[in-house]
């Protein structure tokens, strides 16, 4: 029994350290299954929404009126709010996103630092507003339907509605809200998306008209309510649903928004809607409906009358607007195989000539390529607004920036402007459609649509900057100290990392799965199908995972570990590299006083190799002793491996892992008659030994030269390591001193 416990107790011993040293190296290729929600009946293991997957739905009728001279809204909604989960709802929660703008907002002048002994005024209006103005909701009453007052509480961005009965599955309730709040000057907010712009040389303002009504908080599966308080940075969780907006201005202005106008002949002259009319059918260039001679003649004399316009849309998650009489207008009809739709711009003349040439072609272009990388967009308009400082998206409308000076802009202004219009654009799609919870992952809608961004403008707009694996290089070598895993929160992150971790690096990484992980029939397959499953859904970050191995095959749990859970950085080393060929003297070592050749690899084998000028290393191909066979009873043929192998090079490459994140390894390869190759080896060559790998590998010709990751397409954070043979550091000294 001792003897037996003995030999259990090493036994015991032995599994646990080589357990706990493969934990050690192995830990990256572990399965995310413990940090991914479990598949159940509303979401599935295949990444797809489950048999029984449900979501609510908000239906909203709005009238609101903008009050010019006081530059405040007043407004009211009736919203009916469907329960289709199984539970029994006895309070609701609203979005009161306006309140933000409080000076009592627990975000207050977080983002702007310390006092320093000089600081400009604008700067410190953000840091302690010593010039106060109105900001946030009034809510002047909350009532069901038959006008009975309903209790609520308010807790900063968020408002509690308590219900007297209690809204049990399948079932629906209405409810009144009238709130009115100040419209805010834009220049008087860091990362303002809504508010007015004021124009000081004719006295006009432009309207963004967003985040501007109580609307309703996610409620899901996954978290329940989605009542996170608004800190500017982190954006929306929203139901989809049916809107009825009317939204009454002043009679010369012009309004932009989500939706179809369902009253164009009365708000538009004759002239503005038998132009309206035609450019539905104009395919080939923008149409102006709104000219800059009429726009210069509005600017001039502001009406005192009033017109509403009246817009329908249905199966959105938010509602946004424009208003200005400052607004040139125009449209282009785009045909997609299921859908037409119209690309429509509105800017005030300050964005002349360029928003004229430029904008809605942006917009063309962007739903062009996305649908034919996800799916048809399925809206009857997609709309960009010039204003300052902005870029920022809604359901089939966005507000960009970027503006000419003096009617000119240069190549590197008018790429950013561009690329802000095809970013926004691109929203529609993630998260307006593929409607995801911004506020917890918004790398899940930024670094989506970044990627089909850089997609867009490779393929319509090859000449600009385009977002490359090598651009993440600066930040992924960083303090890790405070860098953030992609997977935080929006509010959790720093706002200098803020762009580089949301849009860029998820960007990088996706380029990686489909240039050098998956290829392109594979990821584009699988990306499209998580678009299409998710289409009008509320997906999350397991579902993206899931779904893109599913379609695939391919086991990404490494990849994701990696990119998106950790903050390492790829760094691989070319280590070592040694070059053989095999002799023709073949050794026996079953035939007695046959001894290995001089020269051969047992005493050459500990040399290094720093290039190729010595030639090559002899290696020797023995044959296989019968005793290696074990049973069985068929045998190689030594002879014929060591014919195959003959005149050819072999070369052994030591690879390291000095960055820790896994990476494919891809390999140039050049010749002796100058021809160059390409060889890409899969991340899985790391699983047995994550730290160091050794490769062989059989080439007729003979190699001058090894570069790893030559076209920079890993994020290979320092390449001074990545070529053999290595290439010399200059001394800069010397370097002087040959140039005197």
């Amino acid at each position: 029994m001792k003897r037996l416990l003995l030999l259990l107790f090493g036994a015991f011993v032995f599994i646990q350290s080589n357990a706990q040293e493969q934990k050690k190296w192995q830990g990256k290729f572990e399965q995310l299954d413990y940090l991914l929600p479990t598949p159940n009946e509303y979401r599935s293991g295949s990444g797809a929404p489950g048999p029984k997957y449900w979501q609510q739905k908000a239906d909203y009728t709005i009238d609101a009126e903008i009050d010019e001279p006081a530059n405040q809204l007043n407004g009211k909604e009736t919203i009916t709010y469907y329960n289709n989960s199984p539970e029994t709802l006895t309070f609701l929660w609203l979005q009161l996103d306006q309140n933000v703008n409080k000076k009592e907002g627990e975000d207050f002048g977080s983002a702007f630092g310390n006092l320093r002994d000089t600081l400009t005024g604008l700067t410190m209006q953000y840091l302690v507003r010593p010039v106060e103005f109105k900001a946030g909701y009034t809510i002047n009453s909350v009532t069901d339907k038959t006008g009975k007052p309903l209790p609520v509480t308010i807790n900063g961005t968020m408002m509690r509605i308590d219900l007297s009965t209690p809204i049990k599955s399948g079932e629906n309730f209405s409810f009144n809200v009238a709130w009115s709040y100040a419209i805010t000057d834009r220049s008087m907010f860091i990362l303002s998306r809504e508010g007015y712009e004021h124009f000081p040389e004719d006295n006009n303002n432009v309207y963004l008209i967003a985040h501007w009504f109580p609307r309703m908080c996610q409620y899901d599966d996954f978290e329940g309510w989605q009542n996170k308080q608004f800190q500017r940075l982190g954006e929306f969780a929203l139901e989809f649903g049916n809107y009825k907006v009317n939204l009454t201005v002043p009679a010369d202005h012009i309004v932009a928004g989500t939706g179809s106008l369902t009253n164009a002949k009365e708000v538009l002259s004759a002239t503005e809607a038998d132009r309206f009319e035609k450019a539905k059918s104009s395919f080939d260039k923008p149409m102006i409906i709104v000219t800059e001679d009429e726009v210069r003649s509005k600017e001039k004399t502001k009406s005192t009358a009033k017109k509403t316009w009246r817009f329908q849309a249905d199966n959105v998650r938010d509602v946004a607007y424009a208003s200005s009489r400052k607004f040139i207008w125009d449209v282009q009809a785009v045909k997609l195989p299921t859908n037409t739709l119209l690309a429509m711009s509105f800017y005030p003349k300050e964005g002349l000539p360029t928003w004229t040439e430029e904008s809605t072609k942006a917009v063309k272009n962007a739903v062009e390529v996305y649908s034919k990388n996800t799916f048809d967009y399925p809206y009857p308009v997609a709309i960009s607004v010039n204003t300052s400082n902005i870029g920022m998206e809604f359901p089939m409308i966005s507000f960009n920036g970027g503006r000419p000076r003096n009617g000119k802009m240069s190549d590197g202004a008018k790429a950013g402007m561009i690329g802000t219009i095809v970013h926004e654009v691109g929203h529609n799609y993630f998260p307006m459609i593929v409607s995801s919870d911004e506020r917890q992952w918004m790398w899940m809608d930024e670094g989506l649509n970044t990627f089909l961004q850089t997609r867009t403008e490779m393929e319509r707009y090859p000449q600009f900057h385009h977002t490359q694996p090598k651009d993440i290089v600066p930040y992924m070598k960083g303090d890790k100290n405070t860098m953030r895993p992609v997977m935080t929160t929006s509010d959790n992150e720093r706002l200098m990392a803020f762009g580089s971790n949301f849009y860029q690096k998820p960007t990088v990484a996706l380029t990686i799965l489909r240039e050098t992980i998956m290829g392109h029939e594979l990821f584009d397959r699988a990306f499209k199908e998580y678009a299409n499953r998710w289409k009008y859904k509320h997906p999350r970050p397991a579902d993206l995972f899931r779904t893109l191995e599913d379609v695939s095959a391919v086991d990404l749990d490494w990849f994701w570990r990696g990119w998106f859970y950790g903050t390492e950085n790829v760094d691989l080393e070319l280590n070592d590299v040694k070059w053989y060929k095999t002799n023709t003297q073949v050794a026996d070592p079953e035939k007695k006083n046959v001894t290995v050749q001089p020269g051969d690899l047992a005493t050459k084998k500990d040399s290094k190799m720093n290039d190729f000028t010595n030639g090559p290393l002899p290696l020797t191909v023995i044959n296989t002793p019968d005793a290696n066979y074990g049973q069985f009873l068929s045998r190689l043929d030594d002879n014929a491996v060591r014919k195959n192998l003959e005149n050819k090079n072999l070369y052994q490459l030591k690879f390291k892992n000095n960055g820790g994140l896994i990476s494919p390894i891809v390999i140039e390869w050049t010749y002796k008659d100058g021809t160059k190759e390409i060889e890409k080896i899969p991340a899985e060559v790391w699983r047995l030994n994550e730290q160091e790998v050794t490769r062989v590998f059989v080439k007729y010709k003979e190699v001058v030269s090894i570069v790893v990751d030559p076209n920079a397409e890993t994020a290979d954070i320092d390449t001074r390591n990545n070529s053999f043979p290595k290439k010399q550091e200059v001394n800069k000294f010397d370097q002087l001193k040959k140039g005197n």
